[in-house]
């Protein structure tokens, strides 16, 4: 009877968190791949092309008044408000 091997590869994914791109954790990569072991890297963190990032940037810095900030209750309106009257009241131009 013969015996089957079958090799199993590993995938890890990483994000770029500065100890997954260390020197040392670099050194293992090679002894990783020995034993089957691909390390994937994330893409890079891009809130440019995350709309729920623009939306936040656009509540923070540009329609938010000074009061929002004030209690949770008064943030917890703001945010409320902007959802209900987004597109008529709050409206983003990427022009």
């Amino acid at each position: 009877m013969r015996t089957l091997k079958i090799r199993v590869k590993k995938n890890i994914i990483m994000d770029n968190a500065s100890f997954h791109r260390s020197k040392c954790f670099q050194e293992k990569i090679k002894e990783w791949k020995e034993k089957h072991i691909e390390i994937f890297y994330l893409p890079r963190y891009s809130p440019q092309l995350n709309l729920i990032e623009i939306l936040w940037r656009f509540m923070k810095y540009k329609w938010a008044e000074s009061g929002v900030y004030k209690s949770w209750k008064t943030l917890v309106a703001y945010v409320e408000d902007v959802i209900i009257n987004f597109g008529t009241k709050y409206r983003i131009n990427f022009v």
